[in-house]
């Protein structure tokens, strides 16, 4: 034991601060002053006085400002709202199973189709309709609106159908299809017995209301169309679209069109007819007697003489009124479902062939009539609406009428 060592075994405190050294050492590591035998009170440096420190004045801080966004949660802030949950995932048409954030069918694995590509409406349970790319064109430039209220059988019945076909040859006419289907089926359920306006009075006095709001919903669809396409309005070939409407209303149908959609009255038993009358090349051609199937096969065909769009000069629906005696369909169509069955006995016939499966549940009806024309091919977009009209006793109806009560120019012609 070193001289340094106290007898208890411990080193010698500093003498000078009192602090214990390391073994060996020659100088405090503390205060600095030597340390070991002989070793003095201030033999090392002078240890300064620390000054003593002011007080501070209490410190006051500033409110946070509202936009901070805590990282400690801790700090006594309240925590944002947690996110909405995520929706839920719309269904693979395939398997049924759930469409991943990719796009793709996380069961099946096949790519989900986009929803305009195909959906379905069915505002009751005696109305429905189904609108369908098809198989060869790229996007759907069809659309369809419906509404309806109040049961099949009864005078109160009422339902608008809507269809409309983007002109493909004008680019982003699918914005215009839809804008147009939307805002006539708007106009036409306002004259609904829930509608703002109801159209009232006996079967004469309503198929004049009918007809004169059939033009307005066909001129408000146009208007609604330059709103949707903005600066494309400007384009050489703006985008644009046929239009077709149908309303039942009680013992009445009203159908009104601009361009070569479609609207047929098919009977249960009897003969078809087709309300509307093509506003295209193809009917120019039948009218100087050239055979439907050869004018329908013809070079430019499907070139309409009337359309809806920025360009359009007579956008005015021409109408027909029909008050049917019998039980049937009312089926309001694109070219995509008439091109492989125009003759309206011919589709009559695939009508009643197909419900005969499907039974008379009008949005089964719609499918498998869009599949049956993807099954010819598919080479235009496919739109089917139906509504199913029960006959009315007969002091609610009237004998059949059908009558063009709306005529206009015929300018220069659109291919669709």
């Amino acid at each position: 034991m070193s001289a340094q060592e106290s007898a208890s075994g411990l080193l010698a405190p500093c003498a000078t601060c009192g602090e214990v050294p390391a073994p060996g050492a020659r100088f405090c590591e503390n205060c600095g002053s030597a340390v070991g035998p002989g070793a003095e009170a201030g033999d090392g440096p002078p240890i300064l006085a620390r000054p003593p420190v002011p007080a501070l004045p209490p410190l006051t801080l500033p409110p946070p400002p509202p936009d901070l966004k805590p990282t400690d949660p801790d700090s006594g802030a309240v925590p944002p709202p947690p996110p909405p949950p995520p929706a839920a995932r719309r269904p693979c048409t395939s398997c049924g199973g759930a469409v991943a954030d990719d796009g793709y069918c996380e069961q099946c694995g096949e790519k989900a189709q986009v929803e305009r590509d195909h959906w379905a409406e069915r505002p009751a349970p005696w109305v429905a309709g189904v609108c369908d790319r098809g198989i060869r064109h790229a996007r759907n430039e069809d659309a369809m609106a419906l509404a309806a209220s109040g049961d099949p059988v009864t005078a109160g019945r009422f339902a608008a159908l809507v269809v409309c076909d983007g002109v493909s040859a004008a680019p982003d006419s699918d914005v215009a299809s839809l804008a147009a289907a939307r805002a006539a089926r708007d106009v036409l359920a306002s004259g609904g017995p829930d509608g703002a306006t109801p159209v009232t009075g006996d079967v004469t006095e309503r198929i004049q209301a009918w007809q004169t709001l059939m033009v307005t919903a066909s001129t408000t669809a146009n208007d609604a169309v330059l709103v949707a396409v903005g600066d494309k309005a400007e384009r050489a070939e703006p985008p644009s679209c046929t239009f077709v409407a149908a309303v039942v209303d009680g013992p009445l149908i009203v159908a009104g069109w601009v361009g070569d959609s479609r609207a047929y009255w098919i009977p249960d038993a009897g003969t078809a007819r087709q309300l509307s009358v093509d506003d295209s090349w193809a009917h120019e051609l039948m009218a100087m007697g050239t055979p439907r199937h050869v004018a329908e096969n013809a070079p430019q065909a499907h070139a309409i003489t009337r359309w809806l769009g920025p360009d359009s000069t007579d956008p005015a629906a021409r109408c027909a009124p029909t008050v049917p005696d019998t039980s049937g369909w009312l089926l309001v169509c694109s070219d995509g479902l008439w091109n492989y069955c125009s003759a309206a006995d011919d589709l009559a016939h695939l009508v009643r062939s197909t419900e005969a499966t499907t039974g008379r549940e009008p949005q089964a009806l719609a499918t498998e009539l869009v599949r049956w024309a993807n099954a010819q091919g598919g080479r235009d977009n496919i739109t089917a609406t139906l509504a199913r009209f029960e006959a009315l006793p007969a002091a609610t109806t009237s004998d059949n009428l059908h009558t063009d009560a709306v005529t206009g120019a015929e300018p220069a012609t659109r291919a669709l």
